[in-house]
């Protein structure tokens, strides 16, 4: 199967007079070289359920369906593309599995039999492409390995250090749950129509150790980064009270600390004393 033999997707595009809509956050991946790579960074997808996120006109959808995926299950809000991915339905022998809708919105374990963990390989619409995630690291078995396509800023902050400029709630939920590393950076001028920024895939392994509490951890995060230039004592203490100092220290962390030296593992300590101490099972002096 090779998806070479299919009209082009600029072709296609010309054809239905389609063009990408602002307010979708909507850019195209039209060369099919990238799309491939981008699958290849995925790992082996052969004979695996794989989940895609805003498809638009099927680039990467063609090269997910060549790399032997079975089903690719392919979200897609906008109309406008539903009859144009169809046509890949008889092409890949019945693979492809259109849903139109909000991929916010989306049950997606009531569309993936594989117990072992469906793949999601998407490039994302940037402005939803954090929500989701967000999403995505909450899921359960259904949900395996993640490749996802982000605004380069997006994925520096997924995968960022602590001390780092980019360090920051969005690095400590991703970490907490999975191993995230850059793959692929991909210039502007790689999409139709080509955005303001760079663009960048990041590949994200769930932990054998994945932090099970990620409600806990959103809460404490927020409140932690809020005021990120506050000290810890200061800024966790809108969440946690009177309480504050002492889970902190519970925690291993210094109530002097600021948020952005905090690292992930401590945050998890932290998030489980805060949730203990909100349901009356942690014992700490104010």
């Amino acid at each position: 199967m090779n998806a070479d033999a299919l009209p082009s997707l600029k072709s296609l595009l010309e054809r239905e007079g389609l063009w990408a809509r602002k307010s979708l956050g909507q850019h195209f991946l039209l060369d099919l070289d990238l799309t491939r790579r981008i699958a290849r960074a995925a790992g082996d997808l052969a004979g695996k359920t794989v989940i895609e996120i805003g498809p638009g006109p099927g680039g990467l959808t063609r090269a997910l369906l060549e790399a032997g995926a079975d089903p690719v299950i392919a979200v897609e809000k906008d109309p406008r593309f539903i009859a144009i991915l169809a046509e890949l339905i008889p092409w890949s022998d019945g693979r492809l599995r259109i849903i139109e809708g909000d991929a916010s919105d989306v049950d997606e374990a009531a569309l993936v039999d594989d117990a072992l963990g469906a793949p999601i390989v998407a490039n994302l619409p940037y402005n939803v492409g954090t929500a989701l995630l967000v999403k995505w690291l909450k899921a359960g078995a259904w949900r395996g390995p993640m490749t996802l396509m982000f605004q380069l800023e997006v994925a520096e902050r997924i995968v960022a250090a602590p001390g780092a400029d980019a360090y920051g709630r969005l690095a400590v939920l991703a970490q907490a749950v999975t191993r995230a590393r850059i793959v692929l950076r991909v210039p502007p001028r790689a999409f139709t129509p080509p955005p303001k920024v760079a663009s960048a895939v990041v590949h994200l392994v769930d932990r054998a150790d994945r932090f099970a509490d990620l409600d806990a951890l959103e809460r404490v995060t927020a409140a932690a980064f809020g005021q990120r230039r506050k000290m810890l004592r200061s800024s966790f203490a809108s969440l946690a009270g009177p309480a504050s100092e002492s889970l902190l220290t519970a925690a291993g962390i210094a109530p002097t600390e600021r948020a952005e030296q905090v690292d992930v593992a401590a945050f998890c300590r932290l998030a489980t004393l805060w949730r203990a101490h909100q349901s009356g099972g942690a014992q700490v002096s104010s």
